[in-house]
């Protein structure tokens, strides 16, 4: 068994306090003992507890990841590459789920971090969210994924040029009518939407396509709603001939959609999603992928980085680039 910080001060002949103090590289203690110390502690075999150096720093030793949603896809990757990013480092994580709908609290986010977490990093959340807002204000150590920050540092895809980019492609095949399959029908604060759907509206006028309300559909950015969406389209009085649909997992219901409706992919309808999701390629889905979990690594990173600096830290904006990977589901007009 190795020694105890005890047998470590008696051995050094010094009191624990300066063993812990000599051992943490603490100012008020004289070279020749904390060499004294250090020698002491290696030669019993000392290894301080982890638990205890916490306590003394004041640090949980844990981060927080505040995330809409656990399970799906695109939030679990970006913290699985949180969680790559701490395994560089003696920090823990915790999940905290903020802003799902589906499941309020009625606890302030602030609150349930107290004491429990040095840091977070926010998925899809903005700066502007009002918990979010808060914890800024209250100088709380924080990094953004998925939308670019002002006030704190952040990690994120160009959404707009990744809705342009995806609407071109189809317009380059030739296609007119293009629809579009959005998230939410309200108005939620999620600036991913907005601003991929502000890259389609951009692409279509700069070839000379008017807008229509009438070719979106809103799927939640889930299969199940990516189904639903495009049946709505398909029900419309004019139907796409390409759709673009905000995420992959949308794009796969919509699959799924015109296949029940005896229509294939690429064929009767090209489809074009986002994400780059592993499935993506089994479904020859074109996407415009993006490095999801690096970006969730690349926030972890910086927030770690801010807590080692402190208040001399100054924020970062991490724009990382997307792709735009074309298989079979997106091609010219049927006709052509």
């Amino acid at each position: 068994m190795s020694a105890t910080i005890r047998e470590v001060a008696t051995a050094a002949g010094v009191s624990t306090a300066t063993v812990s103090r000599a051992l943490r590289g603490l100012p008020y203690v004289d070279e020749a003992t904390r060499r004294r110390v250090v020698e002491t502690a290696q030669r019993l075999d000392y290894v301080a507890s982890p638990s205890a150096s916490r306590l003394a720093s004041g640090r949980t030793g844990t981060i927080a990841v505040l995330t809409p949603y656990v399970a799906r896809w695109f939030f679990a990757t970006v913290i699985s590459g949180v969680a790559m990013a701490l395994t560089e480092g003696p920090l823990d994580l915790l999940l905290v789920e903020v802003g799902n709908p589906e499941r309020p609290s009625t606890v302030p986010l602030e609150q349930r971090l107290r004491s429990r977490a040095d840091g977070a990093v926010a998925i899809a959340l903005p700066d502007d969210h009002p918990e979010i807002s808060q914890l800024i204000e209250h100088d709380f150590p924080l990094t953004v994924v998925g939308s670019l920050s002002d006030r704190v540092s952040s990690v994120a895809i160009n959404d707009i040029e990744t809705g342009r980019l995806a609407t071109q492609h189809l317009i380059n095949l030739g296609h007119r009518d293009i629809g579009l399959i959005s998230g939410a029908t309200n108005d939620d604060g999620f600036a991913t939407q907005d601003d991929r759907t502000d890259g389609y509206n951009e692409a279509l006028t700069r070839n000379g396509i008017t807008p229509s309300p009438s070719l979106t559909s809103f799927g939640s950015f889930t299969r199940e709603g990516g189904e639903r969406a495009m049946v709505e389209l398909l029900s419309r009085e004019t139907t796409p001939t390409a759709v673009f649909c905000l995420s992959d997992e949308m794009a796969f219901g919509a699959i799924i959609a015109l296949r029940r409706h005896g229509l294939t992919p690429g064929i009767d309808v090209a489809l074009v999603g986002v994400d780059g999701h592993p499935q993506s390629e089994l479904a020859n889905l074109t996407t415009v992928a993006q490095p999801v979990a690096e970006m969730g690594r690349l926030a972890a990173l910086a927030l770690q980085e801010k807590l080692s600096v402190g208040e001399s830290y100054v924020p970062s904006k991490q724009s990382v680039s997307v792709e735009l990977i074309v298989r079979s589901s997106s091609a010219p007009p049927k006709g052509n």
